[in-house]
């Protein structure tokens, strides 16, 4: 039976068994380059434990999809561990000089986005693991307001249909993100006195 969550020591794991089988194959190659976005750049940036796959916004080549279906295989990981089902999600403007490396073997460069691209990702999609990603995500990105986000997404988003609600509904993730973890509750600090 597949596993169907991924750490970021699984995933790493995986992507390195992956670059072995690319390295064999195509000795001569230039490294793949991966632009992974999602759950597994929220695990491979230590912002979330897992993840159930590898996210990539990059086409996947055939020698990359039958090294992942070896690696799936091996591993007993789901044959869609490492897919690019965000390929056509990718936000305009988004370019591999923007990106850091996440991990850089011989035959495999594993980038990710700056947090601002994988915010904006994360509202388009809008699914409900998705908003305590851009939680956390808030504070790393560098949108001066909610308006300014609100911006950037129908920049990054032109097909996205207009909603009155997006700058209140970025706003309410702004100020998620400002609560310190730390800060006891009142009722907490009550029960003290």
């Amino acid at each position: 039976m597949p596993r169907g969550v991924l750490d970021r020591d699984e995933i790493v794991d995986s992507l390195r068994d992956v670059a072995g089988l690319l390295a064999t194959w195509l000795p001569d190659e230039e490294p793949t380059v991966l632009i992974v976005v999602g759950g597994s750049y929220m695990a491979l940036r230590g912002l979330r434990l897992a993840t159930a796959d590898v996210d990539t916004v990059t086409r996947l080549q055939v020698t990359v999809r039958d090294a992942v279906n070896v690696v799936a295989r091996r591993r007993h990981l789901r044959p869609n561990w490492l897919n690019d089902y965000a390929q056509p999600f990718t936000p305009v403007g988004l370019r591999l000089d923007m990106c850091d490396v996440l991990l850089d073997l011989p035959s495999l460069r594993v980038l990710g986005p700056p947090p601002d691209c994988i915010f904006l990702m994360k509202l388009y999609a809008g699914r409900a693991p998705d908003f305590e990603d851009m939680v956390t995500l808030w504070p790393l990105c560098t949108f001066a307001s909610a308006s300014e986000a609100a911006e950037r997404f129908v920049a990054a988003y032109p097909q996205a249909p207009p909603d009155p609600d997006l700058i209140p509904y970025i706003t309410e993730i702004a100020d998620l993100a400002d609560i310190p973890a730390s800060t006891p509750s009142p009722t907490t600090t009550a029960d003290r006195t």
